[in-house]
C-alpha cells in the first residue's frame, strides 16, 4: 500500500520519496500540521501527503505490525471467535485466488480486482461477515449492510460459532467471489 502511494507521489511530483524526505529534512517542520500545510502548499496531498507525515514523523503501530500480530490483536480478548476466522478464511481460500489482508479491526478478502468480504470481530461473542453482493432474498440470516457506515459490503451476517460457516454462508461468499472477479 505505501509502495502504491510512493509511486502516486512521483507521478504526481516527478520526485520520489527519497528527495521529498531532503526537502523536508531542509524544510524542518516541527510538528505534522506545519508539515502538512507545507506540503499542502507543495502541491503534495491526499495519500502521498500522508505517506511523507509518515516518513518524517514515524509510522502508527498498525501499519508496521504483521497480518498475524494484528489478528491476534483482534481476537485477543475473544479467543471463541478465532475459529470462526480460520474457517472463513480457508473457505474463501478454496474459492480461488484470495488475498487475505489484515487491517487494525477487520480482515478484508480480495480478489485479484477487489474486494469481496469483510471479516470484523463486531462484538466478544460475534463476527459480521460483510459480503460486496446484495443480500440473499431467500435468507433469514443475512441483512442488507448499514448504507450510512460507508461501506463497499452490501450484506451482512452475524455468525457466532464456526459452525455458522455452513453450506449458505460459503454459496454466499463464492458468489461474492465470483461476483468481483
Amino acid at each position: 500500500m505505501m509502495q502504491q502511494h510512493a509511486e502516486l507521489l512521483e507521478r504526481r511530483t516527478g520526485a520520489g520519496v527519497p528527495e521529498w524526505r531532503d526537502r523536508i529534512a531542509r524544510q524542518a517542520p516541527p510538528d505534522e500540521a506545519a508539515l502538512r500545510a507545507w506540503l499542502t502548499g507543495q502541491g503534495v496531498d491526499g495519500y502521498p501527503q500522508q505517506l511523507l507525515v509518515f516518513e518524517t514523523f514515524g509510522y502508527p503501530d498498525f501499519l508496521t505490525a504483521t497480518a498475524s500480530d494484528l489478528i491476534d490483536a483482534q481476537y485477543a480478548d475473544r479467543p471463541a471467535l478465532r475459529p470462526i476466522l480460520d474457517q472463513l478464511i480457508a473457505t474463501a481460500e478454496s474459492l480461488g485466488e484470495v488475498t487475505v489482508q489484515a487491517r487494525k479491526g477487520f480482515v478484508a478478502l480480495q480478489t485479484t480486482r477487489r474486494k469481496f468480504a469483510v471479516i470484523k470481530p463486531a462484538t466478544k461473542t460475534r463476527i459480521d461477515l460483510g459480503l460486496r453482493i446484495d443480500a440473499p432474498a431467500a435468507s433469514h440470516r443475512f441483512q442488507p449492510a448499514d448504507p450510512a457506515r460507508n461501506n463497499d459490503m452490501q450484506a451482512r451476517v452475524a455468525l457466532t460459532t464456526a459452525q455458522d460457516v455452513d453450506r449458505e454462508v460459503t454459496e454466499a461468499l463464492r458468489q461474492a467471489y465470483a461476483a468481483n472477479q
